[in-house]
């Protein structure tokens, strides 16, 4: 015959659930290039943002990377971008961001958003056209956590970065109407 489990197993079994259902593993996403397209991760993850989107990027030249980010801070989202000056990204399609440089020095590696103090993505993928055809990963944590460590590390990369010359955020260009309806358009 079997045991009737009692109601202390039962109790034990709800703790280990509620535990590891409760831990940062739990809520993580790990995604691989080229099998998956990260480009629609990202825009995905982007789209979903209600009040901030911060993102550290050593490269940012992904059209629909940056057309995600236009809307986003088209529709309200307070978008900050910091870059690494050695890599080429494609600053005039950002309409409404503010964009700044990281200083010469130690290479700004980052691939990384922070979305809404909730969402950290990271991992190798860089936001490039070329990145979705490579073997790379993307990895989404969603824990207030996580996204703290990284707007805490942001935060101060942000204070030491400097604007990028003509780039203007969003509630400071009187065009900021035309230049979203340029960018959707490839004007």
């Amino acid at each position: 015959m079997f045991a009737t489990p009692s109601a202390t197993s039962y109790a034990r079994t709800l703790v280990l659930v509620v535990v590891l259902t409760a831990s940062p593993a739990w809520a993580q996403e790990i995604h691989y290039a080229p099998e998956e397209r990260l480009d629609r991760i990202d825009a995905e993850l982007i789209n979903n943002a209600g009040t901030s989107i911060d993102v550290a990027a050593y490269v940012l030249s992904d059209w629909s990377v940056i057309d995600a980010l236009n809307d986003a801070a088209a529709r309200g989202v307070k978008v900050r971008v910091i870059l690494d000056p050695r890599e080429h990204s494609n600053t005039a399609r950002m309409v409404g961001l503010d964009v700044r440089q990281k200083l010469p020095g130690p290479i700004q590696h980052l691939k990384s958003f922070e979305i809404d103090g909730q969402i950290l993505r990271t991992g190798s993928e860089n936001f490039s056209h070329s990145a979705p055809t490579q073997d790379n990963d993307l990895i989404v944590i969603r824990d207030p956590a996580a996204a703290a460590q990284f707007e805490a590390h942001f935060e101060r990369m942000w204070t030491a970065a400097i604007p990028i010359i003509g780039a203007q955020p969003a509630t400071q260009s009187l065009f900021r109407p035309l230049g979203v309806i340029a960018h959707r358009f490839g004007w």
